[in-house]
């Protein structure tokens, strides 16, 4: 039981961390930026969470490929949403244009 609830926090960092690089990333010039408009002063950066989307691919082949899939996976969704909802509470890949008060 400590190993399944350590494996779903340690999944939910590494989530978070690949939230949080995909978000900030195009910011530096390092990657391109996807955006979609949420408002009209408001964009939602997509790169962070392509990145996690991509992650979360990977761990859950790892998973079929190990044939812990139905053992594994329900959990790795569980730290992705998780992670999800804690990335939009901190905010991160929203972006407002400068000057818009």
């Amino acid at each position: 039981m400590f190993k399944k609830a350590m494996s779903v926090v340690l999944q939910l960092v590494l989530f978070l961390v690949a939230f949080a690089a995909g978000s900030f990333l195009p910011a530096f010039g390092v990657l391109p930026m996807w955006r979609v408009a949420v408002g009209s002063t408001r964009w939602l950066v997509l790169d962070g969470l392509l990145l996690m989307l991509l992650v979360y691919v990977v761990i859950v082949a790892i998973e079929a490929a190990r044939k812990r899939l139905r053992l594994s996976a329900g959990l790795t969704t569980l730290a992705l949403v998780l992670a999800l909802a804690l990335g939009f509470a901190m905010k991160l890949g929203l972006m407002e244009r400068a000057g818009s008060m």
